[in-house]
């Protein structure tokens, strides 16, 4: 069965009330509409083109946080900052080639 996107990518957007550490504390919206907006000039969005990007809740990874994972591979990955998401966008997302220093 062929699925659906060929890359779905799940941000952890996560907000924990009680102040804790959590992927939301470190950026990860503000991540998240970046790749999208990125995904989407480059003209990679949509089901004509394959590349899904979701937020999600907690995916219970705060200690490595931000985190994304990227599917079907289910390849983890952490950011710091726009130049890690490019190359995420550019190598993972475009070309298929898994970015192992963001690896997790």
């Amino acid at each position: 069965m062929t699925p659906y996107y060929d890359k779905h990518v799940f941000f952890c957007t996560n907000q924990r009330a009680t102040g804790e550490d959590c992927c939301n504390n470190r950026g990860a919206q503000k991540a998240r509409d970046y790749v999208k907006d990125r995904v989407k000039a480059l003209g990679l969005s949509g089901r004509e083109n394959r590349v899904r990007i979701n937020s999600a809740g907690c995916m219970d990874r705060c200690d490595d946080g931000p985190v994304i994972v990227v599917y079907p591979e289910g390849v983890w990955y952490t950011y710091v900052d726009e130049k890690d998401l490019d190359e995420i966008i550019e190598s993972h997302l475009k070309n298929g080639k898994i970015v192992e220093r963001l690896k997790i």
